[in-house]
């Protein structure tokens, strides 16, 4: 799962009309600025951009189906919110199949905001024998909390499972991946010159 080893580290970042764009671009962006290698993907759109909850466009590198793209070699995947997006991400049955393929692989498995309502439906809780921990945007908690051990906390960390609650979180969100994938001192060091009112 985590490593500080010298091959890079590559994440999938989903996207879909409707996706929350600061929670898709700030992840997109932390991710990158510590050397991890982003495929930015599309799903259920097959050319063009996403149209995302607050009509900021983004051009994905790939689309979900195209045969080019070699899901297996990812280390990571990340489900932004936005009502719209994840209700379209958390339906689709590639992205469950690969949600739960990547958690049974111990893989990370990272869902912000609504995006977290995509763990429910690839049916991970029911892949393993203790209860997962896990958050969301208040707004969905009570589609989750009777599967999850629900927590408040702006990330929650569970071995390969990392959620967050919204836009305000995705920084530390971000940077937690960061940590699990290259190491807390890249963290750190990726998030001095960003000015952030916290500390790693």
């Amino acid at each position: 799962m985590a490593g500080n080893g010298r091959q890079t580290k590559k994440a999938i970042v989903f996207v879909a009309d409707g996706t929350e764009e600061m929670e898709a671009t700030i992840t997109i962006d932390v991710l990158r600025r510590a050397g991890i290698q982003v495929l930015v993907l599309a799903v259920e759109t097959t050319s063009g951009a996403v149209t995302c909850s607050r009509d900021v466009k983004i051009v994905p590198d790939a689309y979900l189906g195209d045969d080019s793209t070699k899901i297996g070699a990812f280390d990571a995947v990340v489900v932004p919110g936005g009502a719209q997006g994840a209700a379209t991400l958390s339906q689709n049955d590639q992205v469950k199949s690969i949600l739960a393929d990547f958690h049974a692989q111990n893989k990370i498995v990272a869902a912000i905001c609504a995006g977290s309502l995509a763990i429910k439906t690839a049916g991970i809780q029911s892949k393993v024998p203790q209860p997962l921990r896990l958050t969301s945007h208040p707004s969905v908690r009570d589609q989750l909390e009777n599967d999850f051990v629900y927590k408040e906390d702006r990330v929650v960390v569970d071995a390969n499972l990392v959620t967050s609650r919204g836009p305000g979180t995705t920084f530390e969100f971000a940077l937690s991946l960061v940590s699990l994938l290259v190491g807390e001192d890249k963290a750190r060091e990726v998030a001095g010159p960003m000015m952030l009112n916290f500390h790693i």
